[in-house]
């Protein structure tokens, strides 16, 4: 079993930037961030498996970078030039085996961390 927690939500104004981190507690070939907005469902946001490979939701490509801390089983979501339609709960998850792509199912996920983006 693997626990995940996020940190780094909070409130931005459009433009701003925030860095979300997710500690985890054991290894996992894939890790990703996911958020879901009120009203709406959840959706990926990007991945990055054991070697380093991300893939991006094309809504965030360019402005958000997906990395990890392997030795640390950390993973981090360094978002910038936030827009009002980011504004989700952030959620981190973990994939214990290979296939990282946004339609694989997530063994583990953490309770989630809020980002505002409001003027």
């Amino acid at each position: 079993q693997v626990q995940l927690m996020e940190s780094g939500g909070g409130s931005v104004q459009p433009g701003g930037s925030l860095r979300l981190s997710c500690q985890g507690s054991g290894w996992t070939w894939c890790m990703g961030w996911f958020r879901q907005a009120p009203g709406k469902e959840r959706e990926a946001v990007a991945l990055i498996d054991t070697w380093g490979l991300t893939t991006y939701a094309g809504s965030v490509k360019g402005r958000f970078t997906i990395s990890r801390d392997r030795t640390k089983k950390t993973l981090f979501l360094q978002m910038n030039s936030l827009k009002t339609e980011d504004t989700a709960t952030y959620f981190c998850a973990a994939r214990q085996l290979s296939g990282c792509t946004f339609s694989s199912s997530y063994d583990y996920w953490g309770l989630g961390t809020q980002v505002t983006v409001a003027s």
